[in-house]
């Protein structure tokens, strides 16, 4: 069960001993400041190993900060930037194991405080971790609990300890530390843990409040660090805090970069801020980090945000979007969302995007099709148009949305496919120094009626980084 003390044999002494023992020390604002980017850029490729992994850089656009490498971790290479698809509980509803790795995948996120409570710590160690009882080969990364503390405030109660809350199981009162959320990611044993952090939501006017907030989750930083027992095969990230302050940012930053870990993630961010606090905070951030070290923006998942991200040099993201909205009967294509609960597609044969390689959209005798007949010894046919038959049309997957399940696992499916797609789109254009062309062309999918219609926060953001979409 998560956290094997309950409040009352909690021992404050203990945690008091911890907290006192942490002798590092935050910088001022004003130290911050003399944080910069590296004054001449690395050639490239290069490469560097911490903890349990390696990463190397490929290439940078000539006009953006936009990076391409590849993240090796225990459980095999990583394509960056990536996006990590969320299986809170150890399953990614909907998709099997091979499925998701079918897709491409290689790396997801399991939630510490999920699991922590069930199956729990002894499920887990006597299985012997996550990868086996999910039957998962390829990467994991598990958050650490932090935001749990955003998404169920009114059962949480943050203290330097740690955070007390209700279980939502069985209403018991429980304790969540820096040191046992280490220990419950050591058990689950993912690629990638997280440290605690102390989350607070952006749009949250209290000034003092973020600032301790921000100081916590260095000194949580720190009790994680010393609970850490595989750091030769788990790579434990910090996570940069501070709100939409940026000069609170570039405290944490600094006081961060000094612990050295293995990877660096900003949190605290898609809590309801304005798009153009989002990506001055992620720009801000960045411009201080090291080349060599990947760069993960926490909870970003809507197309648009991913390819601004990324010319802003972020690495890695989650969110459970794409799965969710799938549940809902949308479909994320390169054109926007289409709602396939739509009347209009009762009668439509087409795929549910035309073009895209999913197991679903593929042409029906294709291999790796979702119907299983692409063995080569089936021709599919085409359609009135002259288009190939696709596995799952949008008409089957239309009758199926309001009342079977299987429309919601295909257009999951649908949908971690367009999100791994547009990031490997991005990574390759990255490498072959068109990546501005490639934004200009989400762009242009996207708002057919021109410039005229782009978001004024992207357009912002990007000139920002010498890319101007209205050009």
């Amino acid at each position: 069960m998560l956290a094997a003390r309950r409040m009352a044999s909690t021992s404050s002494a203990k945690a008091a001993a911890a907290i006192s023992a942490i002798t590092s020390s935050l910088p001022t604002a004003s130290s911050s400041s003399s944080i910069t980017s590296p004054s001449a850029p690395l050639p490239l490729p290069a490469s560097a190993t911490h903890g349990a992994l390696t990463f190397e850089l490929l290439a940078r656009c000539s006009t953006t900060r936009a990076r391409a490498s590849t993240l090796t971790l225990p459980h095999g290479p990583v394509q960056l930037p990536v996006f990590m698809p969320v299986a809170t509980q150890a399953s990614l509803k909907g998709l099997t194991p091979a499925q998701l790795a079918d897709l491409t995948c290689r790396l997801c996120l399991n939630n510490t405080y999920h699991l922590g409570l069930k199956p729990g710590q002894a499920v887990l160690d006597a299985v012997g971790g996550a990868h086996n009882f999910q039957g998962w080969q390829h990467n994991l990364l598990t958050d650490s609990g932090g935001f749990q503390m955003v998404s169920l405030l009114q059962l949480a109660t943050i203290t330097e300890e740690g955070v007390r809350f209700l279980s939502p199981h069985d209403g018991k009162p429980m304790l969540l530390t820096p040191e046992h959320s280490i220990a419950l990611q050591n058990s689950i044993g993912s690629d990638i843990a997280m440290q605690l952090d102390d989350v607070l939501v952006t749009t949250s006017p209290d000034a003092a409040r973020m600032q301790a907030a921000m100081e916590r989750s260095v000194r949580w930083l720190d009790r994680c660090i010393a609970a850490h027992k595989i750091p030769e095969r788990q790579n434990l990230f910090c996570i940069i805090q501070g709100g939409l302050d940026v000069e609170m940012r570039r405290t944490c930053t600094h006081a961060m970069l000094e612990r050295d870990t293995p990877g660096i993630a900003i949190g605290g961010l898609s809590g309801g801020e304005a798009k153009a606090d989002y990506c001055r905070v992620v720009a801000t951030v960045t411009e201080l980090l090291p080349p060599l070290k990947p760069r993960y923006v926490m909870g970003i998942g809507y197309p648009e945000d991913l390819v601004v991200s990324v010319a802003l040099g972020a690495d890695m993201f989650d969110c459970v979007w794409p799965t969710r909205t799938a549940r809902f009967g949308n479909a994320v294509t390169r054109t926007g969302m289409v709602n396939i609960k739509h009347q209009r597609y009762a009668t439509d044969f087409g795929p549910i995007e035309d073009g895209c390689g999913c197991p679903c959209c593929r042409p029906a005798d294709a291999k790796g099709a979702v119907n299983g007949v692409g063995d080569g010894t089936e021709k599919a046919g085409k359609l009135p148009d002259g288009r190939p038959r696709p596995a799952i049309t949008r008409a089957f997957v239309h009758h199926n949305a309001s009342k079977e399940t299987v429309a919601a696992h295909l257009l999951t499916m649908h949908n971690v496919w367009y999100q791994l797609a547009l990031m490997r789109s991005l990574r390759e254009a990255i490498l072959e120094d068109r990546f501005p062309a490639r934004v200009r062309e989400f762009f242009a999918d996207l708002y057919p009626k021109g410039p005229v219609d782009y978001p004024d926060w992207a357009v912002d953001a990007l000139a920002g980084v010498n890319l101007n979409l209205r050009e």
